[in-house]
């Protein structure tokens, strides 16, 4: 739990949020940037409900963060989540933007940086999401590399993905977890997992194969005061996996594309994820909800693993 006063921070509970926040329930965080960034009005709202179904169904009550109204928004209700998901012009925030926009009033949508602060701002300890962003491809030269990895280093917070995102150089993100002291668990296997693909071909620096395991390791860090979270490196059910040698070249084509475009900086993402989509006819979107789902089972046990 933080140690600043939830009531002088600019915090909006939901009434779910705010009821399992007073009966002492498991309580998972949720970014809002899949909903905003990751795919299309209505898809986006049905799939973020099924995600919030599927923490209810195991034991624990989802929290979708977002920026509104000058308030960060710990659980939406259904008319707000109607409304982001069809929001125009809404920021895509991390550490650096996350401030700004509550001062002028804008909708904003939390990236895993910002979900991660917000989150433990509400004394929420677990995240399930996708996939974190990391080192990108020719970071030598771009020094492009995503602020959920130091977040990760500084805020106490548990976060359940699918790895990081293939399209990342992954050998160098592993590096730089590695160099800030990030926990890195791969549940249930040896392997790091790369997204859409159950294998990566790089060891884990930790494995761990149950949820009370992994909510012990995150009490001892809080035990010990060790700053930062940790990173569970969660595979995605093997029946709705993309191979990693078909999902391979896919990446190295839409890679290929962005660079020849001149795409860069915050672009990187959304296009590469939106080509990649075309490219497989829609599998790698079935893909990402698959593994966002079962990221939201995960995360369900470890928060009530943390509450035992």
């Amino acid at each position: 739990m933080t140690t600043q006063n939830p009531a002088a921070l600019p915090l909006a509970f939901s009434p779910e949020v705010a009821k399992a926040r007073a009966e002492g329930a498991a309580l998972v965080a949720l970014e809002s940037t899949i909903i905003t960034h990751g795919m299309p009005f209505p898809q986006n709202v049905e799939t973020a409900r099924r995600v919030e179904a599927e923490i209810r169904a195991h034991g624990a009550v989802p929290a979708t963060i977002a920026v509104m109204g000058g308030r960060i928004h710990i659980g939406l209700t259904d008319a707000e989540l109607d409304s982001l998901g069809q929001a125009q012009g809404v920021m895509k925030l991390s550490r650096a933007d996350l401030a700004a926009c509550l001062a002028q009033g804008k909708v904003g949508a939390t990236t895993v940086a910002a979900t991660m602060i917000c989150a433990h701002l509400a004394g929420i300890t677990v995240f399930a999401t996708g996939g974190i962003g990391g080192v990108h491809r020719g970071a030598e030269e771009s020094f492009d590399i995503s602020a959920d990895l130091l977040e990760l280093a500084a805020t106490p917070v548990t976060v359940v993905a699918a790895g990081a995102k293939a399209i990342l150089d992954l050998p160098k993100t592993l590096e730089v977890l590695e160099t800030h002291g990030v926990p890195v668990i791969a549940y249930g296997q040896a392997e790091f997992p790369a997204f859409w693909s159950r294998s990566s071909g790089l060891k884990a620096p930790l494995r761990m194969d149950g949820a009370a395991e992994i909510a012990a390791a995150l009490r001892l860090r809080r035990t010990l005061g060790l700053p930062g979270g940790q990173l569970v490196a969660n595979p995605i059910p093997q029946e709705a996996e993309i191979p990693r040698e078909t999902i391979g070249p896919v990446i190295e084509t839409a890679l290929a594309e962005a660079a020849a475009q001149g795409v860069a900086a915050k672009a990187v993402t959304p296009f590469l994820l939106q080509r990649i989509f075309e490219l497989t006819d829609g599998r790698s979107l079935a893909a990402n909800i698959a593994l966002v789902l079962n990221n939201a089972r995960l995360g369900a046990a470890i928060a009530r693993a943390d509450r035992a």
